[in-house]
């Protein structure tokens, strides 16, 4: 099973470091690592390298690859146009060619994210380790199987139950015309088996989201009090995507530095601020990261029992938290992150009874 790792908070050169720290400790340890990046120069800077849009072996147990948008389009088209030929006779997008593409905003973090998960559907590696922006960015890239799997869920149904939707999966009249465009009898169980695929596929994505065996982050700061208030505001909106924060690095050249006040319950491990090269005292201050990961608090509880949801949400105040209930789900807004919290068979269709923040945790009643 591969661990997924990554760093969030100080930007630049620092949480670079630590994430290569980070790969050069556990490929020391036998593990068999990938470390991702995006092409910037700082990646390659640091590592004395350069990195390819395929994995390079630069150490034993340590590959380098980048996460070059472009070429990771242009490899996605491809499969795209094989897909459109499956349902299509006459395939729209043959004459358009990946290495023509642009890239378009928010395609890089779905690109990125698919990446990641191929490499780790490879069994290739035991732990993958992104260096991301480290912002919000990085956290809607690992929101994403969750985000579309609303879109999905509740997008499909309405058009399955609109008239539109009757027509084309039910009429006589409209049948033989689609038998002329799709390579398939396009009937209610042939729309749901694709859309029933992507579901299953984004089901995977959420699943291992919400195990931090899979999937963990760490903070990076240092005890400038701008730097802790930003990574305070992305350690809660971490957990409004589900991703488990297994503890904090401290950046900081005082050996007797501390931030344990400002991150209960994370446990604040204090790295020092090496110079480019020296990686060894750097690579000796590190956690245990797959150890930490498995303590961290749960972003999200269910008690079916007492009909409660408990989201741990540090980092934000009562007024900076909005709780509606629209539709069958509860919408959980925090800072610039929304949550759609799917409830259990038992408390879906109830009204919500109460709601309290307490201790860094919004409690809903039903």
């Amino acid at each position: 099973m591969t661990l997924i790792l990554t760093f969030l908070g100080k930007g630049g050169i620092a949480r670079t470091k630590i994430a290569i720290a980070a790969a050069k400790l556990l490929a020391s340890q036998g593990k068999r690592v990938l470390l991702a990046g995006h092409p910037e120069p700082t990646f390659q800077i640091l590592l004395g390298t350069a990195i390819a849009p395929d994995p390079k072996e630069i150490a034993p147990n340590l590959q380098v690859v980048q996460f070059q948008a472009s070429v990771l389009l242009e490899r996605n088209w491809e499969e795209v146009k094989k897909l459109e030929a499956q349902y299509l006779r006459t395939p729209i997008f043959k004459e358009v060619y990946g290495q023509e593409l642009v890239v378009l905003p928010g395609m890089d973090s779905a690109l990125a994210l698919n990446a990641i998960r191929e490499y780790d559907a490879s069994g290739k590696y035991d732990v993958i380790i992104y260096d991301g922006t480290g912002d919000a960015s990085t956290l809607r890239t690992f929101g994403l199987p969750e985000s579309l799997s609303w879109y999905l869920r509740r997008f499909r149904q309405l058009f399955v139950n609109s008239d539109l939707g009757k027509t084309i999966t039910e009429s006589p009249l409209i049948q033989p015309l689609i038998g002329t465009f799709f390579n398939v009898n396009w009937t209610a169980d042939n729309f749901a088996q694709p859309t029933n695929q992507a579901n299953n596929f984004l089901e995977k994505g959420k699943a291992a989201l919400a195990d931090p065996n899979r999937i963990a982050a760490f903070l990076v700061t240092t005890q400038d009090p701008i730097d802790v208030a930003n990574t305070r505001y992305l350690w809660g909106s971490a957990q409004q995507v589900g991703l488990s924060i297994g503890g904090v690095i401290l950046v900081s050249s005082e050996a007797n530095a501390n931030l344990s006040e400002e991150f209960t319950p994370l446990p604040v491990n204090v790295v020092p601020d090496t110079p480019i090269g020296d990686w060894q005292q750097l690579i000796d201050a590190l956690p245990n990261f797959a150890e930490q990961a498995l303590q961290a608090p749960k972003p999200i509880e269910i008690d079916i029992q007492s009909r409660q949801v408990r989201l741990f949400l540090p980092g934000f105040d009562k007024k900076q938290v909005k709780l509606t209930q629209y539709g069958p789900e509860v919408t959980v807004e925090a800072g610039d992150q929304r949550r759609n919290i799917s409830l259990p068979p038992s408390l879906s269709g109830r009204a919500i009874t109460g709601a309290k923040f307490q201790n860094g945790y919004l409690i809903i009643s039903f």
